[in-house]
């Protein structure tokens, strides 16, 4: 994860938010959110990877968390999730308190399935801290992921997906 980035300024964090919601109005809440998602920012290049512990991810009830690890996600199969990619025109230098959008594209592999996306990422400066802000969406049949059409029409055909990094030195 980190050896892809070579020499130079780097800034991590190993505890970003993500959070994915995949629910359908007036249904119940199909959502889930990890705090442990490791995310690194190579300043010369703009260079930007993530990755999250697909079991890191919690749900208001039990038993949806079990069905997710079990039945959709396979996490004993397909552990992690990890997004690999750059963000075009990144300068360090430029970034200020003020948010800055990029676009930023890679690869985002879910469930051993990789895909091209592109999005925007939103970058603001406070001292030796970096934070990425961003959001898109993720269709689960894309990356191999089958909802049994007993609960099909509970979950929303696009997966809103979120992500929250305070990047920084250490």
């Amino acid at each position: 994860f980190i050896s892809t980035f070579g020499f130079s300024q780097k800034l991590l964090t190993r505890s970003g938010e993500i959070k994915f919601d995949a629910s359908m109005p007036d249904l119940v809440e199909i959502a889930g959110k990890s705090n442990t998602a490791s995310a690194i920012l190579d300043e010369a290049t703009g260079n930007f990877a993530t990755n999250v512990l697909i079991k890191s991810f919690k749900f208001k009830a039990p038993l949806m968390e079990e069905h997710f690890n079990e039945n959709y996600l396979e996490s004993s199969k397909f552990a992690n999730s990890t997004f690999k990619g750059k963000i075009a025109g990144f300068d360090a230098k430029k970034l200020t308190a003020t948010k800055t959008v990029y676009d930023v594209e890679g690869d985002l592999t879910i469930h051993g399935v990789t895909k091209k996306v592109k999005t925007k990422i939103y970058l603001t400066s406070n001292g030796s801290k970096v934070g990425a802000t961003g959001n898109f969406s993720v269709h689960a049949q894309d990356y191999g992921i089958e909802i049994p059409s007993l609960v099909k029409e509970k979950f929303a055909e696009q997966i809103k997906v979120s992500f929250d990094f305070d990047l920084d030195t250490k």
